[in-house]
């Protein structure tokens, strides 16, 4: 008899599941995965094994993934190892476990250049909380530059040590104001409502799940009838609001499709109207 496990935290299907969940779940086999990391700047991670389906998140260049099965057409299985999430990502996104990163982007997004030079053609942006493999260094007369084990160079300023962190993830989720809304999103290219969260929280060091029903769980509870504080997670069936002082908040929202601010009466009052009242109010203590 299978375990009730959530699908999306658990690599489990019906003929293949990950070998530490046997004796939970029923599956046809088990197999333990292998390591990779994530060499694209970023790796849409999808429900099915086909470019046509659903982005569900994302996995960040750098990121480590336990694979367990790869498709034919061109897809690997995969469980992330930072937030478990599990879907099916572009195997050509995937390279091996090494280098191990040792530095972390700090800014919202930055070009890797060809060479250490501002001029020269950039190979890709690399979005906040991406990790590479610094190897070296360089400079000019413009900036310093972090050389990439990968290739190309980044500003040196626009990296961080991998526990470095930012301080207050609110302000962090400020910069993404007028990014546009992204189902599944979790960069400056675009992102959701609960994707502004965790990404936010990750640049503060602070761990939190993929989606909406499962950020509900952090911090404590709260009442709302004694305000909001600069922090607070607000919770309506299926999305998720940061409050930035007591009468504001800032969501990535599909009725603006973009990140935006909003007056936090009048966005309770409006989703109210449409049948969704708010559920929770939740506190973080670290905020």
């Amino acid at each position: 008899m299978s375990e009730t496990l959530d699908r999306r935290v658990h690599a489990w299907r019906p003929d293949l599941a990950d070998a530490a969940l046997e004796g939970r779940v029923d599956a046809g086999r088990y197999v333990r995965g292998e390591t990779r990391r994530v060499t694209a700047a970023q790796a849409a991670v999808r429900g099915a094994p086909d470019m046509a389906a659903s982005m569900e998140s994302e996995a960040l260049c750098g990121e480590a993934v336990t694979v367990f099965e790869a498709t034919e057409n061109g897809f690997a299985w995969v469980q992330l190892q930072d937030d478990s999430y599990v879907g099916y990502i572009e195997a050509a996104s995937l390279g091996g476990p090494d280098p191990a990163p040792t530095h972390r982007v700090s800014a919202v997004r930055t070009p890797v250049f060809s060479r250490p030079d501002i001029k020269s053609p950039p190979l890709a942006f690399l979005p906040l909380n991406a990790m590479v493999a610094v190897t070296g260094e360089a400079e000019d007369r413009n900036a310093r530059y972090a050389l990439l084990a990968s290739g190309g160079a980044i500003v040196a300023q626009h990296l961080a040590a991998p526990d470095a962190f930012e301080e207050d993830f609110v302000a962090v989720a400020e910069r993404f104001l007028e990014t546009p809304y992204l189902w599944g999103g979790k960069t400056a290219l675009g992102l959701d409502c609960s994707g502004l969260v965790q990404t936010a929280l990750a640049a503060c060091g602070m761990e939190a799940p993929r989606d909406t029903d499962m950020q509900e769980t952090l911090g404590s509870t709260a009442d709302p009838a004694g305000g909001f504080r600069r922090g607070d997670l607000l919770f309506w069936k299926g999305h998720v609001a940061i409050a930035t002082g007591p009468g504001e908040i800032v969501h990535a929202n599909a009725r603006s499709m973009r990140v935006n601010r909003d007056a936090a009466d009048q966005a309770i009052a409006r989703l109210a109207g449409r049948g969704f009242p708010l559920t929770a109010l939740r506190r973080l203590h670290q905020a």
